[in-house]
């Protein structure tokens, strides 16, 4: 497996969430019709995930920490 960190962040907005997920992060559905985020490894594309957006910026806390965004919250650089 690569670098867990090499990963492609896309944004699903409500419109284009035609049919529910389950959130790796909290194990609840993400219904259709709901944003949340699309997480790539770039190394395993058949990885994929959908998280809640709140679900991965706690992943990436948990991961790296606070990495010194504004007010003390996780940036995606």
């Amino acid at each position: 497996m690569g670098d867990p960190r090499l990963v492609t962040v896309t944004p699903i907005q409500p419109y284009q969430a035609v049919k529910g997920y389950i959130c790796p992060g909290c194990d609840h559905t993400i219904p259709a019709g709901t944003f949340h985020l699309v997480v790539v490894p770039d190394a395993e594309a058949d990885m994929r995930r959908h998280w809640h957006h709140g679900c991965w910026h706690k992943e990436l806390r948990r991961r790296y920490g606070d990495v010194g965004g504004p007010k003390g919250q996780a940036s995606l650089r």
